[in-house]
């Protein structure tokens, strides 16, 4: 028993040694070079704060850049296991979604909460230098950079990113019966807010969007003093328009949340075009597995992207509602190819489709992992599907 006590002892002694050498390593080997100072702030990254370097470099040799035993953020994952499932789930943040939590977080130390690497805004506007940082009347919560008010920043359950459906979100501040007073005869409950006010800001009052549609700005009879409306309501007016939606693949045949309101808006809009939102976020809002399938693919055709580049956006008489036959689409930019290239067209027939050869029999414009959208490797792999050797 003596034995036991005496070895329990030497133990204990040891880890206690091996733990203050530990912790003292930083101290007395890292921080010869690397100056302390430039690992303190407000905000401390704990294993910074403990003086354990060791946690994520190495210190003698590694196969990441800065001595990081692994990269990306799989490493920040290691600790922060229970926000790597909550980031798997939803509408993800494209730099969260890529691993890249270095572009809004530093891994040291920082002056900001959460280890951001400035104001919350600051970071939100590196990338987004689309917004403005101010606009003649600005809602409270843009003007202060708190993005965070109505956002989230990793991921969510709603598109943009929201904290909840937009008109929840509106009314969790406005509250509805403030909202009714000075929307007087709204003909049913308070909705669809950002049918005319921009959420972050807008050169009218109340953030009405700058663009007011014809019949809007003359007033409400024009639209709603005839009965029910629907799409032939907003075709009385945009007569060609009802000639693109009569071909032959529209986005108006009647299906079901397929209208002129499910794009547009009837009243206000911040282009002339009086889309709800960007191009790219109107076409994701239903063609989510489309953008799902491409958004991090190695080669994207161009990003940001615009989807009216190539498609019709009301209809066409060309499948996938292209503006032009699939050959033309492509050559309208790639002009050299248009001229010159595999042969393709009517005369040439694929032999896995019984197709006509087109660009897209062998490019996916939308996205692949193979240089120049190839659908395949284009070293064996693509030739051969139709080339042979036996």
């Amino acid at each position: 028993m003596m034995s036991k006590l005496m070895w329990l002892s030497l133990l204990l002694i040891v880890v206690l040694c091996v733990g203050q050498a530990v912790t003292g390593f930083a101290e007395t080997t890292c921080f010869q070079c690397h100056k302390r100072a430039d690992f303190r702030g407000k905000v401390v990254h704990q294993p910074v704060a403990e003086d354990r370097c060791s946690a994520c470099h190495s210190p003698h040799v590694a196969h990441f850049k800065g001595l990081l035993q692994k990269s990306g953020a799989s490493f920040c994952y290691g600790c922060h296991k229970e926000q790597a499932a909550i980031f798997a789930q939803g509408i993800v943040h494209q730099p969260v979604r890529q691993g890249q939590c270095l572009t809004c977080h530093d891994v040291h130390a920082s002056e900001a909460n959460g280890l951001l690497k400035g104001r919350l805004a600051e970071s939100c506007f590196a990338c987004h230098k689309n917004l403005p940082s101010k606009f003649k009347h600005t809602h409270k919560p843009y003007a202060k950079g708190n993005c965070r008010a109505c956002h989230w920043p990793h991921q969510s359950g709603n598109m943009q990113l929201l904290k909840s459906k937009p008109d929840e979100l509106c009314l969790s501040c406005h509250k509805s019966d403030t909202v009714r007073q000075v929307h007087r005869n709204f003909p049913r409950g308070v909705s669809d807010c950002l049918s005319c006010h921009n959420p972050h800001g807008s050169d009218r009052k109340a953030m009405v969007r700058n663009v007011l549609h014809k019949p809007y700005k003359k007033g409400c009879a024009e639209c709603h003093g005839q009965g029910k409306i629907g799409t032939e309501t907003c075709l009385r007016c945009h007569e060609t328009i009802k000639k693109e939606v009569l071909t032959l693949h529209s986005h108006l045949l009647e299906q079901e949340g397929c209208s002129c309101t499910a794009c547009h808006s009837p009243h206000a809009g911040d282009t002339s075009s009086l889309l709800k939102g960007s191009q790219k976020q109107i076409c994701r809002s239903c063609h989510k597995d489309t953008f799902n399938n491409y958004q991090d693919k190695l080669y994207i055709h161009t990003e940001p992207f615009d989807c009216k580049e190539c498609h019709a956006v009301h209809g066409s008489s060309h499948l996938a509602m292209l503006k032009d036959g699939g050959n033309k689409t492509c050559s309208r930019c790639h002009e050299t190819q248009g001229k010159f290239t595999h042969p393709i067209g009517e005369k040439v027939i694929d032999p896995r489709s019984g197709q006509i050869v087109t660009c897209v029999s062998c490019h996916n414009p939308m996205g692949t992992d193979f240089r120049y959208n190839l659908g395949l490797s284009g070293t064996k792999d693509l030739c051969i599907q139709c080339h042979r050797t036996y």
